[in-house]
């Protein structure tokens, strides 16, 4: 089933009439409808499937049957349903109100501001709605005026008649007029702000809550310039773009359409009636119908004789990706453009003795802070990326255990939730590092990639195929955690032997002070070695042996492209490369008869765990 019919909720505000019972045949028992919610996965009103096999089912049932395949891969920016189309009855005036952007809205209401887009269906004689201000006010004479009941006498009033099309962002003071009968499609939210209601009650007898303070952090003071460069849609933002579809059942009695893998596509019949129809089914339609066309589900053709809005959701216009990459000292966050370039980063530290909550919430707050630094807003992010040390739960966005930070069933992607409107992905750190440096640095010219990264820990990641192999089970590959001395020392994860026992800048260190009786430094402990410390070059021989050791075994389980090497250890360069290639050239199964991997150091530093974090999304 491609064609959904669709059936709405429906809205008793004060100010509505009849007109969509009467006149469009809306099913509704009580006096009054101001609204119908036609295409809504929105909690306080959703859709209804009319057909096929989900029929009595919502909209947001649907698609979490059928996967979010069916909103197409533009949509994969958003994390909830983008829009919410309505019908709009205004008997009589809607209130004075506003509607907070996304950031305000997230942190004020945990859901999404609202950008909008009204298309006048019909329109009484001298109908008018509020559009922004006459001229420039300030903040003060704005709530002075809301005070005095004089807001009407600086509000800039259109007016209007049918086919007229306003397009209200975030922040721009409006209303509807009494005597419209409107068409809107909306951001998927109900967040409004009221700051004059004309003094009306309520069915409880009480005056209507204004919301003064909020609007006053959020609205827009200067006029608004009506922009054109919509054309050729009749609206075009990163929310939605709608199209005007008109059918005269004459000379124009039919059109064909295709939905493809990019976007459903969401048509609201304003007029007239006729068919709509794919290779599979057809279906009549009348003047207030309400389809959804999921992605992907090709061709498809109306006829008959109609006024019609198709809504699409395009590609973001110069998206950002937020990439977070959290250590046990130091957390980088970087936004990353579309071509993996990080435009700005800021490094804080991570301060693991705190609670969780707490570090979540100081990463956030900075990003956040970051983010309006560079002006970019949430409508230009479409997504956040975050590498964590440990066990992670990639599909439930858990780290199970992470004993860097010593988290433990941290719900990070829902606390990061609380913050950001926007999908938000998270994996090991070793494996976003591995990511970064296959997308933007030195694996970018191969598919298959192992890299470790010899730090405190050892970490590891494998590219498969240009994406990253975690296996089935929760938690991903750990390759610092293969055993390759048997009853050997103590690793950090409880057993013994493991590479990260031996290979990692903790273990040269411990080695080099159990033969010196002195803490020297990785970079000390290589230079007295090549400067003739017989005793340190004994360490570094044993220490390079080691993690010649691992790196063989795991070219023989996966054959590789490449293999690289980060972290701070190899700084040391052709030190660690040259001999680590002759080993795998001895130790590798086939040696050069079979077709050996590349040995390099990684190119993006402490770059790549942003890049690749954000390459996540």
């Amino acid at each position: 089933m491609s064609i959904l019919k669709l059936k709405p909720s429906c809205k008793d505000y004060l100010w509505g009439g009849n007109r969509l019972k009467e006149e469009y045949g809306k099913a509704y028992d009580g006096d009054v409808l101001a609204e119908t919610w036609e295409l809504s996965c929105h909690p306080d009103g959703p859709s209804y499937i009319v057909n096929g096999a989900y029929a009595g089912k919502t909209l947001q049932q649907y698609i979490d049957g059928e996967g979010k395949e069916v909103l197409g891969t533009h949509c994969r920016r958003f994390r909830d349903f983008p829009i919410l189309t309505k019908f709009i009855d205004a008997k009589d005036n809607l209130s004075i109100q506003v509607h907070p952007d996304n950031r305000y809205a997230l942190e004020n209401e945990g859901q999404y501001g609202k950008t909008e887009m009204w298309y006048v269906m019909d329109a009484g004689k001298d109908a008018f709605l509020y559009y922004g201000f006459k001229q420039e006010i300030s903040k003060e004479e704005f709530e002075k005026r809301i005070e005095e009941d004089t807001l009407l006498e600086v509000l800039n009033a259109v007016p209007v008649q049918k086919g007229d099309v306003l397009f209200i962002e975030s922040g721009t003071i409006h209303a509807i007029g009494k005597n419209i009968l409107i068409a809107e499609i909306q951001q998927n939210s109900n967040v409004t702000y009221r700051v004059y209601d004309y003094g009306r009650v309520g069915k409880d007898g009480k005056k209507r809550d204004l919301h003064i303070e909020k609007a006053l952090a959020v609205t827009n003071r200067v006029p608004i310039v009506k922009d054109k460069s919509s054309y050729p849609h009749v609206a075009d933002c990163d929310y939605f773009t709608v199209d005007k579809l008109n059918l005269d059942g004459k000379v124009m009695k039919k059109m064909e359409g295709n939905v493809s893998e990019e976007s459903f596509a969401s048509i609201l019949f304003l007029d007239g009636t006729g068919t709509i129809s794919d290779d599979k089914e057809q279906l009549t339609f009348q003047k207030g119908d309400s389809f959804f066309l999921t992605a992907g589900s090709g061709n498809y053709t109306i006829e008959g004789s109609c006024d019609a809005l198709i809504t699409t959701i395009r590609e973001k216009a110069a998206p950002v990706r937020i990439g977070i990459d959290i250590g046990g000292t130091d957390t980088k966050i970087g936004l990353v453009d579309i071509h993996q370039k990080i435009i700005v980063s800021e490094t804080i530290k991570t301060d693991a003795s705190r609670a969780p909550e707490a570090v979540i919430a100081q990463i956030a707050e900075t990003t956040l802070a970051l983010l309006k630094k560079q002006g970019i807003s949430f409508d230009q992010c479409v997504g956040v990326g975050v590498g964590v040390p440990g066990t992670i739960d990639r599909k439930n966005g858990v780290v199970r255990y992470s004993n860097n930070i010593e988290w433990e069933n941290v719900a990070i992607v829902k606390q990061l939730s609380e913050y950001f409107p926007l999908p938000i992905r998270i994996a090991n750190d070793a494996d976003c590092a591995a990511l970064g440096e296959a997308v933007a640095g030195a694996g970018k010219d191969y598919q298959d990639v192992i890299m470790l990264t010899l730090g405190t820990g050892v970490g590891g990641g494998i590219i498969l195929d240009g994406n990253i192999f975690t296996g089935k089970a929760v938690g991903g590959s750990e390759l610092g955690h293969i055993v390759i001395v048997e009853d050997g020392e103590p690793c950090t994860c409880g057993r013994k032997g493991c590479l990260e026992a031996y290979a990692s800048a903790t273990a040269l260190i411990r080695d080099a002070n159990r033969a010196t009786g002195k803490n020297l430094t990785p970079q000390e402990i290589f230079d007295a070695a090549q400067n003739g410390d017989n005793v340190l070059k004994e360490i570094v021989d044993l220490y390079i042996r080691r993690l010649g050791i691992g790196i063989v075994n795991f070219v023989n389980i996966f054959r590789p492209q490449l293999v690289l090497l980060g972290g701070g250890l190899s700084a040391q360069g052709k030190t660690l490369t040259a001999p680590l290639y002759e080993m795998m050239k001895e130790g590798c199964f086939g040696k050069e008869k079979s077709e050996l991997p590349e040995l390099a150091i990684a190119a993006l530093g402490n770059r790549a765990g942003m890049i690749g974090a954000a390459s996540l999304i």
